[in-house]
């Protein structure tokens, strides 16, 4: 661990920039990919990317190059690149950043268990095949599949105000899908769709559910082949955590982020029905609702000590009791609007500069059971696993699908439903809710594949949730 960031740190000392201030962020990524469909066990994946970023600041303007090249002529290079590109742009410059103190930050942080080695690729795969086999043999599962990828990410942050932050992380994602088809329909059922990941080793498959798990997976899959469509009108809504991430990530995530309110991200993300005068004065949602940037959860995705500029982070709320208080915003985005903000600033890889992203955005527990949620709805559904999604570009409007239905009638949990949808507006929505789940009910859950950006940045964002009930809202089934 770590063995690049010596020889780094000796390059570095020997840089040479007429600059005030230069950094470098230097990343290594290996990644893993293992998998069995129907048995039968698909080649494995390896791969690894590793570079570093230089980035410069020079009379108060900024900029950066990016180089695979870690010799010392090659981050000399990079950063020459960088002092140029700050010197032509200097006449169109929009802001002089000169008053933005740069990190001065040391530390190191590590993700739960690494010092403990991973299963090796072929205990991974008996694990896999012991899974896959566990699939009952019937003629209407036509397909299924149980896949095992593995990222481990090295990471060290340099700059000449005296900056040295070291990151080790691994990110562990299990997946698990099975179809059937009955010659007319075609079901798929996901275990947690595609929102299981977590830092950790080993004892992430256990926590997110892999093991034992396709039995269970199979026979819903079978259900939803029998289950009638949903019915359509309004309905008091049960989102299960696997369903709730996706809402929360669409419908507060997105809109929260400091660089799209301040129009950056328009041309291709999109905007946000969201202004800076909201802050402190839109109630978002009812009084039952608190959102925390939380990096503080050891084992959810985007925990971390500092965001990819330095900027030291800790837990903070962008919602209390309903209330809009504070945007997803780095130091960047803090400088330009004067809004407070987190440390989000973050790069999906060392060949793309950090903007301003959602990390560990969660949805604090309330007091309700699970089954105290469902005895509270007299004449409702529950839905779990996204199966689609559609929202616009101001992150208003939206409509999502999900693989699995269940109708509550008075309080209790009535026949599976397949193929249900819902549909409203986030500024509605969240006002709309009604009961929130207990620490029972929460799941620590995220997702790999967050896009944003132009050029665009895919990243891991963690999501921790409990189950959800919102009154009233348009419900309808049919394809998803």
């Amino acid at each position: 661990m770590f063995e690049a960031f010596a020889t780094l740190k000796r390059h570095f000392a020997a840089l040479r920039s007429e600059a005030e201030h230069w950094s470098l962020r230097y990343v290594c990524a290996d990644h893993q990919q293992l998998a069995m469909r129907k048995r039968v066990a698909e080649p494995p994946r390896f791969s690894r990317d590793q570079g570093a970023m230089l980035s410069v600041r020079l009379a108060g303007v900024e900029a950066y190059a990016a180089t695979s090249d870690l010799s010392h002529q090659g981050l000399q290079a990079a950063l020459e690149r960088a002092t140029q590109m700050a010197r032509r742009i200097a006449p169109q410059a929009l802001l002089d950043l000169r008053e933005l103190a740069p990190s001065e930050a040391r530390g190191e942080y590590l993700s739960p268990g690494l010092e403990q080695a991973f299963p090796s690729i072929a205990e991974c795969y008996q694990l896999l095949a012991a899974e896959s086999a566990a699939v009952p043999s019937d003629p209407r599962l036509v397909n299924w599949r149980v896949g095992l990828d593995l990222t481990q990410v090295e990471q060290l942050y340099l700059n000449n105000s005296g900056a040295e932050l070291r990151q080790a992380q691994r990110f562990v994602y299990p997946q698990l899908s099975v179809t059937a088809y009955d010659g007319q329909d075609s079901q798929t059922r996901h275990l947690g769709a595609a929102h299981l990941g977590q830092q950790g080793g080993a004892e992430a498959l256990a926590r997110l559910g892999l093991i034992g798990a396709a039995p269970r997976v199979a026979e819903q899959a079978l259900q939803l082949l029998l289950a009638p469509n949903t019915p359509s009108g309004a309905r008091d809504l049960l989102l299960m955590p696997d369903q709730m991430i996706l809402q929360l990530h669409e419908s507060i995530g997105h809109p929260l982020e400091l660089d799209r309110i301040l129009g950056d991200e328009r041309n291709f993300a999109g905007t946000s029905f969201v202004t800076q005068s909201d802050f402190g004065r839109l109630q978002y949602g009812s009084s039952l609702l608190n959102v925390t940037f939380d990096p503080d959860i050891p084992e959810e995705l985007a925990s971390y000590a500092h965001d990819d500029d330095g900027s030291p982070a800790s837990k903070q709320y962008l919602i209390r009791d309903g209330l809009l208080l504070r945007p997803l915003g780095g130091a960047l985005s803090q400088f330009r609007s004067g809004l407070p903000g987190v440390a989000g600033s973050r790069a999906s890889s060392w060949n793309r500069a950090p903007i301003d992203r959602m990390a560990n955005l969660n949805i604090e527990p309330g007091t309700h059971s699970l089954e105290q949620l469902v005895a509270g709805i007299e004449h409702g559904i529950l839905m779990a696993s996204n199966r689609s999604w559609s929202i616009d570009d101001a992150r208003n409007k939206f409509q999502f699908g999900c693989e699995w239905g269940q109708l509550i009638e008075h309080g209790e949990l009535r026949g599976v439903v397949k193929n249900p949808n819902y549909r409203g507006t986030s500024s509605q929505f969240w006002r709309s809710l009604t009961a929130v789940g207990d620490a029972a009910t929460r799941e620590v859950l995220g997702t790999p594949h967050c896009g944003k950006g132009e050029p665009n940045q895919v990243i891991r964002v963690g999501h921790a949730t409990p189950a959800c009930v919102f009154s009233q809202v348009d419900v309808f089934g049919g394809a998803a």
